[in-house]
């Protein structure tokens, strides 16, 4: 679509009962509805399966949603200039897309308008510096193909620096699963509540610290949002997210 809206946004999220199938009938998410107000952060959770990933290709419009409305402050993302709206969005996906190429090409992604300056900038606030000073030729340095010579940490510290350098007004962020080590996983905690301030941030949740922050939580089930509101509401409940929580963080469980 290149006739559309192209103004520059806030960053309200809105969904106002949303169906979406990928095959007629055999809906994937029913009914949905949330708002995601400017600079907040809203947090996904759910088993697998049950539509978050889904959810977040309606956002970006990789799939058209077959009943309800998107808004994105207040108007429809039908209206807008697709492409222009999706500049001012950013998506740091679980497998990070690393080319072969410098660090600084991967930060930026060819776009001549960040400067090598800004990547630096934001290489240092995401706690990046520290492994690409290490790196033989730091932000010249090239990288292998999908990033194989990154560990899967430093690749995650990585997508966070190219967030920071394109600085959207909407972060889509689906977190990481994968094990890393204590330290780096204590800089990827640091670097992403750095990422998620003042930006309106939509994040599939895999992390306790992430989890906590967030403004508000939805806990999808089988497509259905089954119960929404904070940590310690959700948690009085002793409903669906209680019981999620307890299967994922049962280590955690004393601190509550």
């Amino acid at each position: 679509k290149g006739k559309g809206l192209r103004k520059q946004i806030r960053g309200k999220v809105e969904f106002k009962n949303v169906w979406f199938a990928y095959n007629r009938d055999e809906w994937v998410l029913k009914d949905i509805s949330f708002v995601v107000n400017p600079g907040e952060t809203l947090a996904v959770v759910g088993p697998t399966g049950a539509g978050k990933t889904s959810l977040i290709s309606l956002i970006f419009q990789f799939y058209r949603h077959n009943k309800g409305r998107i808004l994105i402050d207040d108007i429809d993302i039908e209206e807008y200039d697709l492409g222009y709206l999706r500049s001012q969005m950013a998506l740091v996906l679980q497998d990070v897309f690393i080319f072969s190429g410098p660090v600084e090409k991967n930060v930026k992604l060819y776009n001549e308008k960040i400067s090598e300056e800004k990547v630096e900038k934001a290489i240092k606030y995401v706690y990046a510096r520290e492994f690409i000073q290490k790196l033989d030729e730091g932000l010249k340095s090239e990288l292998g193909e999908r990033g194989t010579t990154l560990s899967v940490g430093e690749r995650q510290l990585l997508s966070f620096a190219r967030a920071i350098a394109f600085d959207p007004k909407i972060l889509v962020l689906d977190e990481a699963t994968a094990n890393v080590d204590s330290h780096t996983e204590y800089l990827i905690q640091k670097a992403l509540k750095k990422v998620l301030q003042n930006r309106t941030s939509i994040v599939i949740a895999h992390r306790l610290s992430t989890i906590k922050d967030a403004d508000n939580i939805i806990v999808i089930y089988d497509g259905i949002i089954k119960e929404s509101g904070k940590h310690e509401e959700l948690i009085k409940k002793r409903g669906l997210y209680y019981h999620l929580y307890t299967l994922q963080f049962a280590k955690d469980i004393e601190s509550v």
